[in-house]
C-alpha cells in the first residue's frame, strides 16, 4: 500500500507539472509492480484527485470573491458620499464662474488696452530686427575669426605632441640615468669597504710597528705608501656616464 500512495503521489505531481517522461515510468513500474489490470486505479485515483484539488482551489477563489465583493460594496458607499461633496463642490464652482465671467470682462478691457502696447512693441522689434541683421554680420566675421583660432590651436596640438615625444624619450634618458646612479652607488660603496680594509691593515701594521723594532725604517715607509694610496683613492673623480659599465667591468676583473 505504500509503493502504491507513492505512485500515485509521484503521477499526481507529474500531472500538474506535465512532466509526460515521469508519467511514463510511473506507469511502467506501476505495471510492472501490480500488473497492467490494475493501472485503471491509478488513473482514477489520480483523477479523483486532481478533482477534488480543482474544488478546493475553486472554494478558495469563491471566497476570495466574496471578500472582493464586501470590499467593492464598501467602496460604493464611498463612491456615494464623495458624489455628495462633490455636487457640493460643483455649486460652490457654478458661484465661481459667475465671478471669472467679470472678471472675464474686465480681463477684454486689459486685452484692448495690451493691443495698443503690442502695436509699440511691434515697431520696437522691427528696430531690434535692424540690428540683429548688424549682429548676424559681426558673428560671421566672428566665425572666420574662430576657424583661423581652430587652425592655429591643430598646429599647437601637433607641436605638443611632438614635445610629449620629446618628453617620454627624456624620461627613457633619465631612467638610465638612474641605474647609472645606482651602479655609481654600488662602485663607491664597494670604494669605501676597500677604502676601510686597507685602514684596519694600516692599522694593524702601525701596531706591529711598535712591537718590532727591527722593521722600522721599512714599515714606516709602507705606511706612508698605504696612506698615500688612501688618498688618492678617495681623490680618484667619477668617470664619465657612457664608460661607466666599462670602468666597471675592468674594476671587476682586477680585483
Amino acid at each position: 500500500m505504500l509503493l502504491k500512495n507513492h505512485l500515485i503521489e509521484v503521477f499526481k505531481k507529474a500531472s500538474l507539472e506535465n512532466n509526460f517522461l515521469l508519467k511514463e515510468n510511473v506507469v511502467l513500474k506501476w505495471v510492472h509492480r501490480f500488473g497492467i489490470d490494475s493501472l485503471n486505479d491509478l488513473l482514477i485515483h489520480s483523477s479523483l484527485q486532481k478533482e477534488n484539488q480543482c474544488e478546493e482551489e475553486n472554494q478558495e477563489h469563491i471566497s476570495l470573491i466574496d471578500e472582493v465583493h464586501e470590499e467593492n460594496q464598501e467602496q460604493i458607499s464611498l463612491i456615494d458620499e464623495v458624489h455628495e461633496e462633490n455636487q457640493e463642490h460643483i455649486s460652490l464652482i457654478d458661484e465661481v464662474h459667475e465671478e471669472n465671467q467679470e472678471h472675464i470682462s474686465l480681463i477684454d478691457e486689459v486685452h484692448e488696452e495690451n493691443q495698443e502696447h503690442i502695436s509699440l512693441i511691434d515697431e520696437v522689434h522691427e528696430e531690434n530686427q535692424e540690428h540683429i541683421s548688424l549682429i548676424d554680420e559681426v558673428h560671421e566675421e566672428n566665425q572666420e575669426h574662430i576657424s583661423l583660432i581652430d587652425e592655429v590651436h591643430e598646429e599647437n596640438q601637433e607641436q605638443i605632441s611632438l614635445i610629449d615625444e620629446m618628453h617620454e624619450e627624456n624620461q627613457e634618458k633619465i631612467s638610465l640615468i638612474d641605474e647609472v646612479h645606482e651602479e655609481n652607488q654600488e662602485q663607491i660603496k664597494l670604494e669605501l669597504s676597500k677604502t676601510f680594509e686597507n685602514i684596519e691593515e694600516t692599522k694593524w701594521e702601525s701596531n706591529h710597528l711598535e712591537t718590532s723594532s727591527s722593521n722600522g725604517i721599512f714599515n714606516k715607509d709602507q705606511n706612508s705608501k698605504n696612506i698615500k694610496g688612501l688618498t688618492d683613492i678617495q681623490k680618484l673623480p667619477l668617470p664619465n656616464i657612457k664608460n661607466l659599465r666599462k670602468w666597471i667591468n675592468n674594476d671587476k676583473k682586477a680585483s
